[in-house]
């Protein structure tokens, strides 16, 4: 049989186990809601205009974000880069590049001879299309889409993405 006194003991347990439930689940639930946020894919961002690109001539263009990361808001800035490479020829074709080494993630520049690109890390050598030029990198340099805008002097809009270094297959990071 249950008594008086047991039954309020068992009334105050149940009550504050309701309380401390009711005050843990958000707090649970501001720990765990960056891990439920799914990770942000590349998107079109406006470099240039194509009359600012000279043919044949590789121009690199910083692009610049604010980023958040897990519970963490940064301001705007540099998260990586993008080289540019017009097309001679009447239609307007640009190819676009990663600036970062598909090696180890160094920070691809143009060589001494500016003939070609060059990652300075581990001398990886990358010619204008991306192809590799040695065997220090797994892959060539990541292509990225681009798009222009209908206009009489387009902008250039690039698909700005960061893929995983030191794999032959060209993996989007997410």
């Amino acid at each position: 049989m249950l008594t008086r006194r047991d039954f309020y003991r068992f009334l105050s347990i149940a009550g504050g186990n309701a309380i401390a439930l009711a005050l843990a689940v958000p707090g649970v639930r501001y720990l765990l809601d960056p891990l439920t946020k799914k990770g942000q894919t590349g998107s079109f961002r406006t470099l240039t205009r194509l009359s600012q690109l000279e043919p044949g001539k590789p121009q690199a263009f910083p692009i610049i974000e604010a980023r958040q990361d897990a519970w963490v808001k940064y301001p705007k800035e540099p998260v990586g880069s993008v080289w540019l490479i017009r097309q001679p020829g009447d239609k307007p074709v640009v190819l676009a590049f990663s600036g970062e080494c598909p090696h180890l993630g160094c920070a691809v520049g143009l060589s001494a001879d500016q003939k070609s690109f060059f990652c300075p890390c581990h001398t990886s050598s990358f010619g204008f299309d991306g192809s590799m030029q040695n065997k220090v990198p797994p892959r060539g340099m990541d292509h990225l889409q681009v798009e222009f805008t209908k206009e009489a002097d387009p902008q250039v809009q690039v698909m700005f993405e960061r893929f995983q270094t030191q794999s032959t297959e060209r993996k989007p990071l997410v």
